[in-house]
């Protein structure tokens, strides 16, 4: 494949040339004619930007309306009670929720996401059932975009009898992730929560998430338990913390504490941009400690939430704007870790950011996952918000003008 007439990263323009998967050359860009003649085809990027293509790292596929009639939102607060209104709800659907689940999925790649870690709902009221039906949109979509599955104990792991079978069943059926959540604030048993997660988690060989949304020092306390085990058990680099908001508003030589911790130790952050009133982890900073930050879109226009419109791009507006980010670089640094550095969290081989200016992954060598926007500069583009794009996945086209395109596409 030759891609013609981009510009990486808003910079000059150049044709990319792609064989088997990767970034093979960059050179000056010529015309498309002069491209096709030579290529025997091209894609016309038509000056457009070429970034990496978008990584969610945290998402519910198995929680979505996308697709569906909007929805009232009728949720109490509190994870349990927005738990509980999702399970008497989710399996009313005027189509079939296997279907729902990979429209999702398929909305995402169209916009430009190929690396995604989807959350599965396992307990005893579903059991495997949204496990399978991500699974199914993961096998569905394979051509277009890599999906790694986690088993998730949404209503935690200790309060209903056969939550923890069930988990073993889903990590046997190839989940490649463990999660956990609030081990204090929801099990109210946090050794024994983080026994189970991390002992699953040795146990199958697969990563570990924990959902954190403890506030103040209960969460520090959360941590430093999680902290403990990776230590213990020599998981670094496989262990993830998602959300965990409020680690950065105690005291500024906490919040160093536990970023001095998790850059030790390669424990990632997952944030979803969430609206605070409260300081905000310091993205530029957290870069240059060496921590793996990646972004995700959380649920989808779901039953805990009608926000959510499966558009990495829009998050990433939504992460400069939570952080009161104006400085053009530090919006591109934003899009940054909604591309590259959710990448290096999905696959440790790809390596993390270390510099709030580093914009990775389209030199040569690179794996050919692109994704082309318009915009006059990245800031613009994050603005702006356009709906001109392509998708290259593995140097193949996979999606072109928001509609995701047939398995046989080159």
């Amino acid at each position: 494949m030759l891609i013609t007439n981009v510009r990486p990263w808003g910079g000059d323009a150049v044709d990319l040339e792609i064989r088997e998967g990767r970034i093979a050359a960059v050179r000056p860009a010529v015309t498309a004619v002069e491209a096709a003649e030579s290529a025997g085809g091209a894609v016309d990027g038509r000056g457009r930007i070429a970034l990496p293509s978008f990584t969610d790292v945290h998402v519910h596929l198995d929680s979505t309306r996308i697709g569906l009639p909007f929805r009232e939102h009728t949720a109490s607060p509190g994870v349990w009670n927005m738990m509980c209104n999702d399970r008497e709800n989710w399996r009313n659907t005027p189509i079939p929720y296997p279907e729902v689940v990979a429209g999702t999925l398929e909305r995402m790649i169209a916009r430009g996401t190929t690396r995604v870690r989807s959350y599965a709902q396992v307990d005893v009221d579903c059991k495997l059932e949204r496990f399978e039906a991500v699974m199914a949109a993961k096998e569905r979509f394979a051509h277009a975009a890599d999906v790694e599955i986690m088993a998730f104990p949404q209503a935690g792991l200790l309060l209903e009898d056969g939550t923890v079978p069930l988990l073993e069943a889903a990590l046997r059926a190839g989940a490649t992730t463990i999660g956990g959540i609030d081990p204090c604030q929801l099990d109210r048993d946090p050794v024994r929560h983080l026994d189970i997660v991390f002992g699953l988690a040795e146990k199958y060989g697969v990563d570990v998430d924990i959902h954190l949304h403890e506030p103040g020092h209960l969460g520090v306390f959360s941590a430093e338990l999680i902290f403990e085990r990776t230590r213990a058990l020599s998981m670094e680099g496989r262990v993830s913390l998602s959300h965990a908001y409020d680690l950065a508003n105690i005291h500024p030589d906490v919040t160093a504490r536990l970023m001095e911790q998790m850059a030790e130790l390669d424990v990632a952050w997952a944030t979803v941009a969430p609206a605070s009133g409260g300081t905000q982890f310091d993205l530029a900073r957290m870069t240059a400690a060496g921590i793996r930050v990646g972004l995700g879109e959380d649920g989808q226009r779901d039953y805990w939430s009608p926000y959510g419109n499966c558009d990495m791009l829009d998050r990433t507006w939504q992460l400069a704007f939570t952080h009161r980010l104006r400085k053009d670089r530090l919006i591109e640094h934003c899009t940054a870790i909604a591309t590259i550095g959710g990448a290096s969290i999905i696959d440790r081989t790809i390596p993390r950011l270390t510099n709030p200016d580093d914009r990775p992954g389209l030199a040569v060598g690179d794996r050919a996952d692109i994704v082309l926007i318009d915009g006059e500069t990245i800031t613009s583009a994050v603005m702006d918000r356009g709906t001109d794009r392509t998708v290259i996945r593995e140097g193949r086209l996979v999606a072109d003008g928001l509609v995701v395109l047939p398995r046989t596409s080159r």
